[in-house]
């Protein structure tokens, strides 16, 4: 059986090791880097990405995060997740982790967008998930070899880059699990 980590730091930990489960998958929340070892993919939740970083910097997450992903473990980071993947953030000088090669912009659908839902079609999961988005960044720009999953208004918000997984949408706070189910069937890919 795969094991899926989630970043236990903050954001939608609950949520996502619901859909995990769901997914016949076993969830394991990660609140130290010695857990990195023990397992196939890592999730990076939504919630806020400058505190999340700060919760990286002070329990040492960022370099280990990145050992994991040049072992060629998969990664996907769903809204404030998709910001600490990113190698650009518009309107800052550094990215977090730097490890998809993409370009997003913060609270991108402004303030009368704070939250909504809006029906996608996601290429190999699905022609009519729910993206729930809830102050959702976008996807700007993306590298040559970065596959765009979805739109919305002329809106990049999921891509995928080889080993790595990038929504602006929360996948996990709907019952419909196919988006963690794409995520789980990369992770197994990778073991086989």
């Amino acid at each position: 059986m795969v094991k899926i980590g989630v970043l236990g730091l903050q954001g939608a930990v609950r949520e996502h090791v619901r859909s995990i489960e769901a997914c016949g998958a076993e969830a394991v929340v990660i609140k130290k880097v010695e857990q990195l070892t023990q397992i196939d993919g890592l999730i990076i939740p939504g919630g806020e990405s400058t505190t999340m970083r700060r919760l990286m910097d002070k329990y040492g997450f960022i370099e280990p995060l990145k050992q994991f992903a040049g072992e060629g473990k998969p990664m996907f980071g769903t809204c404030a997740g998709l910001i600490i993947l990113a190698k650009k953030i518009v309107g800052y000088d550094e990215p977090h982790l730097g490890l998809m090669d993409i370009t997003v912009e913060r609270n991108s659908f402004g303030r009368q967008r704070e939250s909504f839902e809006a029906s996608l079609a996601i290429k190999g999961v699905a022609d009519d998930f729910i993206g729930v988005f809830i102050r959702a960044p976008h996807i700007v720009s993306v590298g040559a070899d970065v596959d765009v999953l979805a739109t919305y208004e002329d809106r990049i918000v999921a891509a995928r880059q080889g080993q790595f997984l990038g929504c602006s949408f929360h996948p996990e706070l709907t019952d419909d699990h196919r988006m963690t189910q794409y995520f789980i069937n990369m992770v197994k890919e990778t073991k086989e």
